[in-house]
Parts: C-alpha cells; structure tokens; sequence
C-alpha cells in the first residue's frame, strides 16, 4: 500500500471520486455533488485557507485508490479556550473513507503524522474540513439518507476509529418531527401571545436584499454560537462565499429574522431538502445534471421545489436574550411560522433539526418541546498522540 499527497487537479478528482467508489452501494447514501467537492478543497475557491491549512491524501493498493483522508490545521479553532475544544496544540483530520481496516489504521497514522511534524499533539476529526462543512461521523440513524448538507459514513467506521486510539469527545444530534400538524397546544399558545406582542416583529428576508441579509443572519449567528464547543466565527470573507452558495438554494418562505423593538435579535434558516431532489445525479452538473436540478429547484414553473422534507441547519438568538423567556418564545414562533411555510408551500412533512451540541440544553428543551425524537447522531473523536 502506498499513500501520496494530493497535488494536482486531477488527483483531486480522484480525491472526490473514493468516496463515491465506496458509498455506492449504500442505498442510503445521496451523491454529493462533485463540483461541491472540488470547491471544498481547493485553495483558490475555499476562503477557510485563509485561517487554515490542509493536506489531502490517498491510500492506494495495486494501483488501485482504496482511501482517503485529510489533514488540517485552522488557526481560529486553535486560538478557542480548552473550553470549548481548541488550544494552540490541537489539529483535525476528516473527509475520511477507507476500504478495510488496514487502511483506515494506515491513513489515520498518516495524518497524525502529519500533524505531529506541525507540531500538534492532540488530533480530533472527523472534520471534514471545517465545523461549518460535515463534522462528526455518523454513529447513530445509518439506515436513513441524510438532508442537504449532513454526511453519511459507514457504521464499520466507528470501530475502525476506536481501534485507532480515539474516543468520543462531543456528539452532534440531529431530530425530526412530523410537520404535518400543529404544534402542542402549550407551544401554540406562547406563539399567541408572542403574536399579540408588538415589541415582537417576525419577518421573512428580502431576497431583494439578500447579500445585505445574509451578512446580517451571519453576523448574528457568529454571536448567538460564540460560546458554543467548537465554534469558529465566520470571516468576512466566508460570509461572503456562504451567501453565494445560499443564493439559489433559498426561499423567502423559510428564512426568519426576529426583531425585538425594532432590532434583529434571532434567525432561523430552513432548507428544503436538495438531496431528494439530486440523488440521480451521481454528483454531476454537466451536461443534464445542472438543468434536471434547476427545473427541480423551481418546482417546474411554480417557484418553489416540490419536497418531503425541510431542514433547519441554523438558528441562533443573540447571546444577551439566551436562556430568557423571550429567546424561547422567539424560538417557537420562528419555528411554527416555518411549519406553516413549509406545509403549504413546499409540500413537506417532515422537518429535521440540527445538528445540535448534546449538552445544549436550550436547543435540546425546543426539540423536545414541539415532540422531535433524536434520529442522527453525529459523534467528534479525539485522540493525544502522546498517549
């Protein structure tokens, strides 16, 4: 077995083509799309290289590619307190995928030694390259495909990363609920009374607007998530590249900003699910691929993609309101605004929550409250290679 380091274009391709080699057999598993991909690791196109460097290896076995890994480092997560998982000796390691065990033990070796020669000493991952992007492995929920923008791994792959010395360190949880009928009468009242609050102004973006709105959702997401294990404020210049890739992907109808005496203090951000709309096409755009997911996107010609499930990636309330009545009451009505608009736009039935930290108790209490039950559960690892 032999493990290079990928350099050129084309052996980026290669890079992204593993993980469909060895996930197409999963029925549950839904193709990326590989220009996503390509994007991801690429210097020029991923603002992250701004705060972060990466190495991107593959394993290969008589010629053939049997693996992949990458290896990073990001400033911003380094400079965290202890607290919240970073420190100047911490590097990650994600975007793993691996034939057998003797690979996944050979590359994971790899990219400790990577980041032991930067002079890191306690490695976590899977990240996969960021905590905005796909962090965690899928411990929990392999039998269900996973909504837009969440991974899906083998479930032999937990084995494989203990075996290499790792624990888990933070869980990610994602739930579902039926939407397809109201809330508990208890939740419809506080949106009742919240309504009849005229300090309380719940409004949908202008799209009209949107780079404008976008930076002002990012902006307070990178408070309300400031405290939060693993966070990692967004640059200027992410904001920017993440509003681009949002644009065509968002409604109105499913993006809420809360204003508290004439002031943007919450958002909530829901997404129909893209993956039921392109899991036929094998990750590829070109040369149907990109009219097939437009005329989806726009329901034919009614605006609006027909789906069976919305999901919720993001939502925050600023720091000074959290853990007040009025956060939560801002939170249910958010949410029962985005139930509706989902119902009778969209379609759906089904909405999915999160990922959300396994100690967040506030979130966790929202969850609970509108009747979601835990369905994924997305498991950080970590690992002191001096130990």
């Amino acid at each position: 077995m032999e493990i290079i380091e990928v350099r050129s274009k084309a052996e980026k391709r290669r890079f992204v083509d593993i993980q469909f080699r060895l996930n197409r057999d999963d029925p549950a598993w839904i193709p990326p799309l590989r220009d996503e991909m390509m994007g991801l690791i690429s210097e020029h196109k991923n603002p992250w290289f701004g705060h972060g460097t990466a190495g991107f290896f593959i394993a290969m076995r008589d010629g053939v590619d049997v693996g992949r890994i990458s290896a990073q480092i990001d400033r911003l997560w380094s400079e965290m307190p202890e607290s919240q998982g970073g420190g100047q000796d911490t590097g990650h390691w994600g975007m793993f995928e691996a034939i057998d065990e003797t690979v996944a033990a050979a590359l994971i070796a790899h990219a400790e030694q990577w980041l032991q020669a930067r002079g890191v000493t306690r490695a976590i991952g899977p990240i996969s390259i960021s905590i905005w992007d796909e962090p965690g492995l899928l411990v929990q929920g392999h039998e269900q495909s996973p909504t837009v923008m969440m991974g899906h791994h083998k479930a032999i792959y937990q084995q494989w990363i203990e075996q290499a010395g790792y624990r888990g360190v933070k869980d990610l949880n994602t739930y579902e609920l039926d939407i397809s009928k109201p809330f508990p009468p208890l939740i419809q009242r506080i949106v009742d009374s919240g309504e009849r609050n005229t300090r309380i102004r719940i409004r949908q973006i202008d799209k009209k607007r949107f780079d404008e709105e976008a930076t002002l959702i990012l902006s307070l997401l990178n408070d309300a998530w400031s405290d939060n294990w693993g966070f990692v404020p967004l640059t200027d210049a992410e904001i920017a590249y993440a509003g681009k890739k949002l644009k065509p992907i968002v409604f109105p109808e499913l993006i809420y900003v809360a204003e508290f005496d004439g002031e943007p203090v919450a958002f909530m951000l829901t997404l129909p699910n893209l993956n039921e709309l392109q899991q036929d096409l094998d990750g590829r755009l070109f040369p149907f691929g990109f009219l097939k997911l437009l005329w989806r996107l726009n329901g034919g010609l009614s605006g609006r993609p027909a789906v069976n499930t919305v999901r919720v990636p993001l939502m925050g309330v600023k720091r000074e309101l959290q853990a007040s009545r009025l956060a939560s009451q801002i939170a249910f009505m958010m949410i029962e605004y985005t139930r509706r608009a989902s119902v009778e736009h969209f379609g759906a039935s089904r909405a999915e929550i999160g990922w959300i930290l396994e100690d967040n108790q506030g979130m966790v209490s929202i969850a609970r409250a509108i009747e979601s039950r835990l369905n994924r559960v997305y498991r950080i690892h970590e690992r002191t290679m001096t130990d």
